[in-house]
């Protein structure tokens, strides 16, 4: 299974160029400002990538606030066969993903707690996961800023090092993070698209499984 990674082109996906695969994953943040419109923009383009992928995966982020306020909705401007995930999985050929919009706590965004709040939405990732998707991404892994704190969830690392079967876990949010880690046999993705200015600058990471 060939995976596609991205996220945080915040409404800039029309100047993305994405390779072929099987599983595009789109972990948050696709829009500026959460709108409605925006979203319908977004789907426009999504429709698009169906040519280019078997699945599609999106969570949202912490900008996309009426997959927060109006989620039932919003998941009716997506186009047919787009999988969105929140606090939810899917197992695609033979491969489990979860995902998870939530953030840690910064001013007043959408899908955002104090870390300590975050427990219950972590506490509900399977055991039995293969591919994790959140928009947040753990504590002290590609989650440090331009002015060096890191700010990920110390909630979700430690419920990372209880999944026994995780193999990815793909994320965004922190743009000047980019980038691969392996620990413990885990591959960590930040897939950010734009740097902390919002301009393009990192290509989609390609993801074999």
């Amino acid at each position: 299974m060939r995976i596609v990674a991205i996220s945080d082109t915040h409404g800039q996906h029309n100047w993305i160029k994405l390779p072929k695969g099987d599983v595009l994953i789109h972990a948050g943040d696709f829009t500026k400002r959460g709108s409605r419109l925006e979203i319908k923009e977004f789907s426009l383009w999504l429709e698009k990538q169906k040519e280019k992928f078997k699945y599609i995966i999106i969570v949202a982020g912490n900008h996309d606030f009426y997959f927060e306020q109006n989620r039932e909705d919003a998941k009716t401007l997506l186009p047919e066969g787009i999988i969105y995930l929140e606090d939810s999985g899917i197992e695609l050929d033979n491969v489990k993903f979860w995902g998870n919009p939530w953030s840690t706590k910064f001013h007043d965004w959408a899908f955002m707690k104090e870390d300590i709040d975050l427990g219950h939405s972590f506490s509900l990732i399977p055991d039995r996961t293969d591919v994790l998707i959140t928009h947040g991404p753990p504590y002290s892994i590609l989650d440090k800023t331009k002015s060096g704190e890191h700010v990920g969830s110390k909630t979700l690392l430690n419920k990372i090092k209880s999944l026994k079967n995780l193999n990815i876990h793909i994320f965004g949010h922190i743009h000047e993070s980019y980038g691969h880690m392996n620990i413990s046999d885990i591959d960590f993705y930040n897939v950010a698209q734009l740097d902390e200015y919002y301009r393009i600058k990192n290509p989609p990471i390609i993801v074999e499984i």
